[in-house]
């Protein structure tokens, strides 16, 4: 199996603050690989190491086979970056963007025009080459910063942080170039995230991090794996607790928690048929049912004791429910 970047032991310390404590991870050549994790986890600290912004403090990176901080401009040579914060010079057009940018990278008259007409097209602002990008929206900022990114045919591209800020909408948008990028130009990608959805949408394997330090690595489910079943929830119009818990045992473990049951089940939609089946020959009338399969962020919380996302105070019905469940 090909690794195009390996990180051993990496750490990367600011004065006593340690904003990397030790890292280690590889990702594979032609995969999504992303760093899920709240502001301030280490997420944008790694990239700026691995793509030469920044030396480590400790540890080894190479990427492409190339040692970041022997041969620096080797791996400049290989990858793409968009920036959490737009580094587009903003008094220029779209095309000229892409001309300095072209330029950088040894190409030349025809050759260069070709390939800004490209990537512009890839993105769909052709009809926006002449614009002073001022007057672009949030989302053809961040296209016109993926075009940027991949006119020298890179074959890393880092993202970091790359919808944050944008509307759903436009959110959506950019994710299908991510899954684009893949598909046409076998691209590896290293993605940085707060957003699970995010990760989950796009993502081959994950690495959550916090505080400095990876918590968990692995596929959407095998992440998901480490909470374990689906939970359905039910209410019935009877208050014959223990013969309904008996009833409902045969599905899987049941609890009772202020009238409502829990049942840890393996496959939830094949199993809420089967309860009201058994429900309607004994009677019972179900007045609610739901059921949840894990999320990323129950992930974090089972790992942490606190939720991915700063919720400002307002009342958490899922972390509420992963309390119940012995999970924070």
């Amino acid at each position: 199996m090909e690794y195009v970047i390996e990180v051993e032991n990496l750490t990367k310390k600011f004065n006593d603050f340690y904003a990397v404590k030790g890292i280690s991870f590889k990702v594979k050549k032609g995969e999504i690989f992303a760093f899920l994790g709240p502001n301030g986890a280490g997420k944008s600290t790694t990239i700026n190491m691995i793509t030469t912004l920044l030396k480590p403090t400790s540890g080894t990176i190479k990427v492409a086979g190339y040692d970041v901080v022997k041969n620096p401009n080797e791996v400049r040579k290989r990858i793409g970056i968009v920036f959490q914060d737009t580094t587009l010079d903003r008094e220029l057009t779209a095309y000229e963007n892409l001309y300095i940018h072209g330029k950088i990278y040894g190409y030349r008259g025809e050759e260069l025009k070709k390939r800004i007409e490209e990537m512009l097209e890839f993105v769909e602002l052709k009809e926006h080459a002449h614009r002073i990008v001022k007057y672009f929206s949030g989302g053809m900022v961040r296209r016109l910063e993926i075009a940027r990114a991949l006119i020298h045919k890179p074959e890393i591209l880092f993202l970091d942080e790359p919808t944050v800020g944008l509307d759903p909408q436009t959110r959506a948008h950019i994710w299908d170039y991510i899954k684009e990028m893949k598909e046409e130009y076998n691209m590896t990608i290293f993605l940085t995230t707060h957003y699970m959805e995010e990760a989950e949408s796009l993502a081959d394997r994950i690495a959550i991090i916090d505080n400095g330090k990876i918590i968990a690595m692995g596929t959407v489910d095998e992440l998901k794996s480490i909470i374990g079943d689906d939970i359905i929830y039910l209410r019935f119009n009877n208050d014959n607790h223990e013969k309904i818990k008996n009833m409902l045992s045969q599905f899987g473990e049941c609890k009772i928690i202020d009238g409502i049951f829990e049942i840890k089940v393996k496959n939830a939609p094949e199993t809420i048929p089967k309860i009201f089946e058994i429900a309607l020959k004994n009677n019972l009338e179900i007045l609610e049912v739901d059921y949840r399969k894990p999320t990323l962020n129950d992930v974090f919380i089972y790992l942490t004791g606190r939720s991915i996302r700063d919720e400002g105070g307002k009342f958490d019905m899922r972390r509420f429910i992963m309390k119940r469940r012995g999970f924070a």
